[in-house]
């Protein structure tokens, strides 16, 4: 996840009109589905809080590391044995100081049940990486040091893990790609004296530019980044409004009506850079980013710390997320009764 400066300072030239600061969104939209009674398959809090620290167990997951390849191998793994496909996309590409690596995208498919309709998908996403540097820590000899990134990428994924699980278990009428994002996090540390264009969200950005499948397309996608923390907050960001307006307000109005309106907060702040700016740009698909943001343009108290560790990662919390999407997928595209 990006740096302060970037968010606070330049997302105003991202695009046309951002905000600086926050105000209160419009009236949430009626809704033609009483997503409170639709019947969703079970989200485990435990199964995707042990997913999200089974990847933290594997180390470091820094681009080259050992910790990369475990957890890839881990990820790969676990996603086989609830999805129809599982692909890894190997990629090159360069960090802001020059340095060479290899990333690593991982797209899994849960298909549709038999007899839907073709034409139509969901996109799901969140990064695995975790960042090289503590570069806000408030130890200063922290700031070359890696963390854990519990929170900022691994809560995302583990979300998507156990919603993969849930579903394998009882089809949407679409299928639902989960893309793990790699080398999303590795942008020009603050300590850096430098400055690098697109230095974040490296995987996104590749496989925007070379989708696994040609001419890949969906209805919508939506994007998960650091929702482990305890009460998180999730605001309606400028560019998920700005590309994916409708989606944004759908999603913010189930959370709503299944009682977690408080959670996603119906207040408009400013553009956020994640690995959702760059599939609205490049791919053209509207994504929208569910992603922690606590008042006074930042993210969370251990945010590229060394304290984003397990001990800050609250079961609650991964739950409350998963229900929602859950609860507007099935409501969509769940079998009717």
């Amino acid at each position: 996840m990006k740096r302060l400066w970037f968010i606070c300072l330049v997302a105003a030239l991202l695009l046309t009109g951002c905000r600086n600061g926050a105000k209160k969104g419009g009236a949430a939209p009626k809704l033609s589905i009483d997503y409170s009674q639709v019947q969703v398959p079970e989200f485990s809090a435990d199964s995707a809080y042990g997913f999200v620290a089974a990847q933290v167990a594997c180390g470091y997951r820094t681009p080259g590391s050992e910790g990369q390849r475990k957890c890839a191998d881990y990820l790969v793994r676990q996603m086989r044995r609830w999805c129809d496909t599982v692909i890894v996309q190997e990629f090159p590409t360069v960090l802001w100081d020059g340095t060479e690596v290899k990333g690593k995208n991982i797209i899994a498919t849960v298909n549709a049940r038999e007899g839907s309709p073709e034409g139509s998908r969901v996109l799901l996403g969140a990064h695995w990486d975790s960042r090289l540097w503590a570069d806000h820590d408030p130890d200063e000899k922290n700031h070359r040091k890696p963390f854990d990134g519990a929170n900022d990428g691994a809560s995302g994924v583990g979300v998507l893990m156990e919603l993969a699980r849930a579903m394998s278990s009882q089809r949407l009428s679409v299928p639902v790609d989960i893309i793990f994002f790699d080398v999303e996090d590795q942008g020009v540390p603050e300590w850096a004296d430098a400055y690098a264009d697109d230095s974040w969200c490296k995987g996104s950005q590749y496989w925007s530019n070379n989708p696994h499948t040609p001419y890949y397309t969906a209805n919508f996608g939506v994007l998960l980044d650091m929702v482990g923390t305890e009460r998180p907050r999730y605001t309606k960001e400028e560019v998920s409004r700005t590309y994916a307006y409708n989606i944004l307000n759908k999603m913010w109005a189930v959370a709503d009506a299944i009682g977690y309106g408080k959670m996603f907060e119906n207040t408009e702040t400013s553009a956020i850079l994640d690995d959702h700016y760059y599939v609205n740009r490049m791919a053209r698909i509207p994504m929208i980013d569910i992603v922690q943001n606590t008042q006074g343009c930042s993210f969370f108290k251990y945010w590229h710390t060394m304290g984003d560790n397990m001990d800050h990662v609250d079961k609650n919390s991964l739950k409350a997320t998963g229900m929602v999407l859950l609860k507007m997928l099935y409501g969509d595209y769940g079998e009717k009764k």
